[in-house]
């Protein structure tokens, strides 16, 4: 296997960890709204 190949599949690899962080962090900052019924009454968030 030449140099170049490793090359190829070590940047393949280094590109699908990085996508796969990116979407990691897009779902764990997701917005929205948060509503909450509680004793206190009703709660509306923004995320």
């Amino acid at each position: 296997m030449s140099r170049n190949v490793l090359y190829l599949i070590i940047g393949a690899l280094l590109v699908v960890v990085a996508v796969g962080g990116y979407q990691y962090y897009e779902e764990s900052q997701k917005s929205g709204i948060e509503v909450e019924v509680g004793n206190g009454g009703l709660s509306v968030e923004t995320k």
